[in-house]
């Protein structure tokens, strides 16, 4: 909103000291109020008008400099929003905006009202104003643009300085803040526990199970009894062991293996019978299907099912019985399948390996069951090799890891990187969940049953993203041919060797993962084309993913004779479990955030060698590669020269000087400042 009151405080608040000046301002002001497109709600203040042009719809998009961009289906470009235009509106909202058509500009917008909220729950800091009976919940400004107002009856036990837990009741047109109640206090701000639990609140994720829950997972029957041992194919006899992280806990699945009389390999990928014990309509299935994943922070994981399911009954434990659901199939040397079998089995684990362990062992061809290990990754190879001539493209990339001591502070990071004892797991595992999903979606004539199913699809790269990457590669000296799906594939794979080991490398793979679709749950298949599979599902994890759970019961369901259900029945179920995944993504990459910045605060004032990670309209961001660390150096503090940033290039550029800061290359950096409130670190350039 803009004020006309005459008075010099107001225009020079604008830069218009001058009368002569602030006339011309007031003549335009009236020139627009003329052809309807500002209004004046009161004397001296003009507001754009909401008749001034088309109305559309869309999901609004904040920046860190408070102006935002309406995202319209159907419209080529964002919609830019200015921060004084922005109305009521909060990250994520579905709002009506108004559009402001500019000869020779792109086309602006204003919020004319809010349609849906994208949510009314807040993490941030209370701070009670003394001799008041109010407070305010205040914000680091990118989790939100306003703080929210809390009348004293709201504080719920809150006092000054606690981080909080805030539920936005409303927020009319005439008032500047929202109004909220606490809903819960979280604890000191900068406390370990208090942030870990500050990071699942923000994105609404569960912190503890509800007690009715626990209580009905201690009641569950967890014994092997002999009338359920005659129902299931019995495998304990067999090779059996599984391979896992050094810390796991919730052992998913399991290998067997035997050789059989005719030369071939019977391999069984043996995966945790969670649905045997979570059972539709009770507390457990609800719970699960609510949390739908478990959650994998830097310190702990937050688990779908209760400790006692998780990491006791259902977890695949060495030198005990456990009911699984399997996939078994005939094997030749050549990796062909000549036969499979899918059902319920009882299984016992002879082994349980760590992925060093068994990566030990394919590499000196010694140790316990190093023979099986060794076939096993010989076949995995051979499928692998076959996954890639058909299109599948290959994102191995490394992850950080810390070093943690008993007090939960990094001491140290490093980058985990698969290994061939992963890619065997990872082979068997995409498999099963192939093989299943063929199972169920094709029949022995090759025509479709169009049974309900489950399925992880993954649809084909953006188009636009993809010229944008191909045409910003073409600098480094790389090419891409992306006329067609299946040269995509190639051409992103041969992009992913010939950049391996070079500076740019990290760049390039960061804007070759973004210009990837998101791979989703849904009732419709359209195949996974990052796997270069037609079928795919998630059968493997059901102890930490609830698709795979409902994988389960549809299978077994078929596998009694069971008709299909109807797909609406699973619609709203897939979309579900697809947001909760992002969600809980999202929680983790803020985790390893949170620890990274922990991390270097024993490092300020230190200086490193760094790669420009992303480059925005208001900074430089860098990554160090040593350790994973990403920090913002603002163009506000480069005094040097006035930089502006260039989208096409994917920099900034100096405007006297020409100076370029382009993604991917590399500064020297100084850590100015560890915000760990905020999860975020301060950098400053130095001169080389």
């Amino acid at each position: 909103m803009i004020e006309i009151d005459g008075s010099r405080h107001r225009f020079s608040g604008i830069g218009y000291k001058n009368p002569r000046q602030r006339e011309l301002v007031v003549q335009s002001l009236h020139r627009l109020q003329a052809v309807n497109k500002i209004d004046t709600p009161e004397k001296g203040k003009y507001i754009m008008s909401t008749d001034a042009g088309e109305t559309v719809t869309g999901t609004i998009d904040f920046n860190q400099s408070g102006n935002a961009y309406v995202i319209v289906e159907g419209m080529e470009d964002d919609v830019f929003i200015h921060q004084k235009n922005v109305r009521n509106a909060l990250q994520g909202d579905t709002v009506a905006i108004t559009l402001f058509k500019f000869k020779g500009r792109r086309t602006e917008g204003a919020v004319i009202e809010v349609l849906d909220r994208a949510k009314t729950q807040f993490v941030g800091v209370f701070q009670n104003i003394p001799h008041k009976d109010f407070g305010f919940v205040i914000f680091d400004k990118k989790v939100i643009n306003t703080d929210i107002f809390i009348p004293k009856s709201k504080f719920n036990g809150a006092r000054d300085g606690d981080k909080v837990v805030v539920h936005m009741t409303g927020w009319n047109d005439d008032d500047k803040n929202p109004t909220g109640e606490i809903v819960e206090v979280l604890g000191t701000p900068g406390e370990h526990e208090t942030e870990i639990h500050a990071i699942l609140a923000e994105y609404g994720l569960p912190y503890e199970f509800p007690a009715e829950v626990e209580a009905e997972a201690e009641r569950l029957d967890i014994s092997i009894t002999d009338a359920e041992v005659e129902k299931r194919l019995d495998m304990r006899g067999i090779t059996t062991f599984t391979i896992d992280p050094r810390d796991a806990k919730d052992f998913d699945d399991a290998l067997s293996i035997r050789q059989l009389d005719n030369g071939n390999q019977e391999i069984g990928v043996h995966i945790a019978d969670v649905s045997h014990y979570v059972r539709p309509g009770t507390l457990l299935d609800e719970e699960a299907y609510s949390r739908a994943t478990s959650i994998y922070l830097v310190d702990r994981v937050v688990p779908m099912l209760p400790e006692v399911l998780s990491n006791n009954v259902c977890s695949l434990r060495p030198d005990e019985d456990k009911y699984s659901f399997s996939a078994i199939f005939e094997i030749d040397k050549k990796a062909k399948i000549h036969k499979q079998w899918f059902g319920r089995t009882v299984i016992r684990s002879d082994r349980r390996f760590t992925y060093e362990e068994a990566q030990e062992r394919i590499e000196t061809g010694k140790g316990d069951y190093a023979d099986e290990i060794n076939t096993l990754d010989r076949l995995a190879k051979i499928l692998r090799d076959k996954r890639m001539k058909d299109g599948a493209i290959a994102f191995d990339r490394a992850e950080v890891r810390f070093n943690l001591n008993e007090n939960n502070e990094p001491v140290g990071v490093y980058f985990k990187i698969s290994k061939d004892s992963n890619h065997l797991i990872e082979e068997f595992m995409l498999l099963a969940n192939r093989k299943v999903s063929e199972f169920v979606s094709v029949k022995k004539n090759g025509q479709p049953t169009d049974q309900t199913f489950v399925y992880r699809i993954h649809d084909d790269p953006d188009p636009i993203k993809l010229q944008a990457l191909r045409d910003f590669v073409k600098q480094f000296g790389y090419s891409m041919d992306i006329s067609n799906s299946k040269k995509i594939a190639e051409s992103m794979n041969k992009l992913l060797q010939q950049v391996k080991g070079k500076p740019e490398e990290e760049m390039v793979v960061s804007l070759a993962m973004r210009s990837m679709s998101k791979a989703v749950y849904s009732v419709d298949n359209i195949g996974h084309y990052g796997l270069a599979f037609e079928y795919y599902t998630h059968f493997t994890s059901p102890i930490r993913r609830y698709p795979d759970v409902m994988a389960h019961r549809l299978l077994q369901h078929y596998l009694d004779g069971g008709k299909s259900p109807k797909p609406d029945d699973y619609i709203e179920k897939t979309r579900h479990c697809s947001m909760m995944e992002k969600l809980a993504a999202d929680a983790e990459r803020d985790s390893i955030k949170y620890m990274q910045v922990k991390y270097m605060q024993n490092h300020i004032g230190e200086t490193f060698t760094g790669v420009i990670s992303g480059v925005t309209d208001w900074g430089i961001y860098v990554e160090i590669p040593e350790n994973g660390a990403e920090g913002l150096i603002r163009l506000r503090d480069l005094i040097d020269d006035s930089y502006s940033f260039d989208p096409r290039q994917y920099a900034i550029v100096g405007a006297k000087s020409g100076r370029v800061y382009q993604l991917g290359g590399k500064v020297q950096i100084k850590v100015m400042k560890a915000n760990l409130i905020a999860r975020q670190l301060d950098f400053k350039l130095v001169d080389e």
